[in-house]
């Protein structure tokens, strides 16, 4: 069951800093840590093909490659939420690490706008196998939602920032209060 550990409201919506899992949000589309293959086998985006199904990896595969700080939808397979949209951060070290998290949120969440939806839930992209600093990239993932939020149109309105372990959903809950 998910717990949320805070909500901050932010322009035309809101922010909510959530422990639990993922793949079980029953939002209009979660977004997938994803690599610039598409190849979903480990971390969050090998849990989210494990419970949604092969047709993610499938229709991945369709639409791959994507370049870093780039985003994509999918189906969402057997999940609860309508898509899944894939956005690929950088790896720790590649160089210009923040400018291109930064885009990947953005992506996600005009991916989302795009396609008209009103909720979406995050995770600490970056944050896992990738070894972005987990508290510097929940911070830019949380200034990047504000800040999407704060903008006068886009139908996304509901963003839950989701993470399993309690050390990210710290670093989002630290990051989000400072939004106050």
């Amino acid at each position: 069951m998910a717990r949320v550990l805070k909500e901050v409201r932010v322009g035309r919506g809101s922010i909510a800093v959530v422990v639990g899992d993922l793949t079980e949000e029953r939002t209009d589309a979660i977004v997938n840590a994803a690599n610039t293959a598409l190849a979903h086998g480990g971390g969050v985006a090998g849990a989210i093909v494990r419970k949604g199904g092969p047709a993610i990896q499938a229709e991945s595969n369709a639409k791959a490659p994507v370049p870093v700080g780039g985003a994509v939808a999918t189906g969402a397979g057997r999940l609860p939420c309508r898509y899944v949209i894939h956005a690929v951060g950088p790896v720790w070290g590649e160089g210009e690490e923040e400018t291109k998290l930064r885009r990947a949120v953005e992506s996600a969440l005009a991916t989302a706008d795009q396609l008209g939806l009103t909720s979406v839930a995050i995770p600490g992209i970056s944050t896992g196998i990738f070894g972005y600093p987990k508290a510097d990239g929940c911070s830019v993932i949380v200034q990047e939602t504000a800040r999407h939020l704060s903008a006068p149109k886009g139908s996304v309105t509901d963003v839950r920032l989701v993470s399993i372990d309690d050390e990210t959903a710290s670093h989002f809950l630290a990051a989000a209060e400072h939004l106050c």
